[in-house]
């Protein structure tokens, strides 16, 4: 791609009057004399900013910026360009697709660079440009300390880990400046690359860093279930705290009280959004990182494991133009990524759909979407009553938390508009009792909701390490109450084994399962004769509601998920 542009870099600039010919002759003769390159003569004698100069390569040659700050490499990528390489070209790999690698220069033009590690590399190697600042500091981060936590910590001086043992400790008192320099140093930043990438490329949906007195736990939730990775040392526990808090624009002196913020990174090709919430406990503050794909923004609803019979009756309720439709489950259910799939699905260029979240997890282009701040009093509730004066037709309110937002809602469904949100119940059922327990009247109520969605995510059993289970095991299924497996079924049970791709769990990625509750006449009745949440049920079942458990037991007969994991995530029902 350089070699096109025959033309050198001061002359690209003159040409574009960024500086003037006789600025190219004076940095031309200081190039000259000290041997320096052009770009870094350019900048030293202030003719022109790194930032500007890295914003018009980019533009001049349409290459990519890369902002090495906030862009996570693999170390695998790393390793593909040996070190002396990368540093005598001041270049880094940042992304590997087929046989591409883009690597980040400091100076894109160096035709020879490119085709000297084209050829040690077996790649077809795509510049990008970055500053001299992020490629240095890059470099330090990355080469040295590659692979497992034991190795990166190999990379740490012995002595030193002496000396800042006692400085370190989480709780002593540590000067601002110290904690600054603290966070900045290679090792802390390597450190904190690595678990970020390490939950990545485990898909993780959230990290937890978890202060104990003589150790500092690391723990990553893949596919609903903590699992524990290497621990770093101790001694490093204010470093990494402080590392992350700077990343999330947060102040890394306090320490008594709970924060939280949020950030993004890039890894790879895929954009990161980092949601942080730090807690102070006795032994230190405790981080939680919750981790979203920004990129993965297409979501829909046949991709959620939806049975058909169920998936149909859904599709009917969000095409009503109005009432409202619930979805419910414990935290961690897949809430959110049901009503954004749903908003993808009905969304049209005739519609005026506009959310308020706490907090926004994904952007949804020609969706309005507002986020919740309640320092400046921007609630669920007022905010939803604001929401009513922008002509909506379509309202998604996160949660309803509380009997002010409730009957907000309510009205709204009453006045002509299709509202949707999300309530913590057990089952369908359960939510309506929840809105008369909150201080709806029931009349209301039965006037206004449409349709409950209750779920649950399941983990999927591993495709390549699933197992078949006796038939002791499958008549075990029977244990689940009102559901069973008749001898009769011909039907082959799973059960997991574990191996190498699914972290030795036997699961590998997670599918919803799923009731509907459908609130016709009888229901409506019901509701307005303040039957009881089992009461209600029991006639959505005889009406021929699916329930949890048998969604669930579906999945186990599809070879989908086991017995184990359907009962795990039923229990409490």
């Amino acid at each position: 791609m350089a070699a096109k542009h025959r033309k050198s870099l001061g002359e690209s600039l003159v040409d574009k009057g960024v500086i003037t010919a006789e600025q190219l002759k004076g940095a031309q003769e200081e190039e000259k004399r000290t041997g320096r390159h052009m770009r870094k003569v350019l900048v030293e004698m202030g003719y022109i900013d790194e930032e500007d100069l890295v914003a018009f390569l980019s533009d001049s040659l349409a290459l990519p910026r890369i902002e090495l700050s906030n862009h996570i490499v693999d170390p695998v990528i790393i390793e593909l360009v040996p070190e002396e390489l990368a540093r005598k070209y001041e270049l880094i790999p940042v992304l590997k697709i087929g046989n591409r690698l883009t690597c980040a220069m400091v100076d894109p033009w160096n035709v020879f660079a490119i085709d000297e590690v084209s050829a040690r590399v077996g790649l077809t190697v795509e510049p990008a440009v970055a500053t001299e600042a992020e490629i240095k500091r890059a470099l330090n981060e990355y080469y040295g300390g590659k692979g497992s936590m034991d190795r990166l910590m190999q990379s740490i001086d012995g002595e030193k880990r002496g000396e800042e043992k006692g400085v370190l400790d989480a709780e002593k008192e540590i000067k601002l400046k110290k904690l600054y320099e603290m966070s900045e140093e290679p090792i802390v930043v390597k450190l904190t690359n690595f678990i970020i990438m390490k939950a990545v490329h485990e898909r993780a949906s959230d990290i937890h860093i978890e202060p104990e007195e003589k150790v500092l736990n690391v723990r990553l939730r893949v596919d609903g279930v903590l699992h524990k990775i290497e621990p770093p040392p101790k001694y490093l526990q204010s470093a990494l705290i402080s590392r992350i808090k700077i990343m999330a624009t947060l102040d890394i002196t306090e320490r008594r009280l709970p924060q939280d913020g949020r950030f993004t990174i890039r890894i790879e090709d895929r954009a990161v959004d980092v949601r942080v919430s730090i807690m102070p406990t006795i032994y230190g503050e405790n981080i939680v990182l919750r981790l979203l794909d920004a990129s993965n923004t297409l979501i829909r609803l046949t991709d959620l494991g939806f049975p058909k019979q169920i998936l149909d009756k859904y599709e009917r309720l969000i095409t009503r133009p109005h009432g409202i439709i619930l979805v419910t489950g414990p935290t961690g259910s897949g809430k959110t990524t049901t009503l954004y799939g749903s908003l993808a699905r009905i969304n049209t260029v005739e519609k005026n759909i506009i959310t308020i979240e706490d907090p926004v997890e994904y952007k949804l282009a020609g969706i309005r979407q507002i986020q919740i701040n309640p320092k400046v009093d921007l609630t669920f509730a007022n905010g939803l009553r604001s929401i009513l004066r922008q002509d909506p037709n379509i309202v998604m309110v996160g949660e309803i938390r509380d009997s002010e937002t409730a009957e907000i809602a309510i009205h709204a469904a009453l006045t002509g508009h299709l509202v949707f949100s999300t309530l913590h119940t057990n089952d369908a059922a359960g939510a309506i009792t929840r809105l008369i327990d909150m201080g709806v009247e029931p009349f209301l109520v039965s006037s206004s909701v449409i349709g409950v969605l209750a779920q649950r995510l399941v983990r999927r059993l591993c495709p390549e390490c699933r197992e078949k289970v006796d038939k002791d095991v499958a008549q075990s299924a029977q244990s689940i109450e009102g559901v069973s497996l008749h001898s009769g079924d011909k039907v082959n049970l799973f059960g997991p084994k574990g191996c190498a791709k699914c972290l030795t769990t036997g699961y590998k990625g997670r599918v919803g399962i799923y009731e509907l509750l459908s609130v016709d006449d009888k229901i409506r009745a019901a509701v307005v004769s303040k039957a009881t949440a089992d009461e209600i049920k029991k006639i959505a079942v005889l009406q021929g509601m699916v329930t949890l458990k048998e969604d669930g037991m579906d999945k186990v007969r599809q070879g989908v998920t086991s017995i184990e994991e359907v009962l795990r995530v039923t229990r409490e029902e």
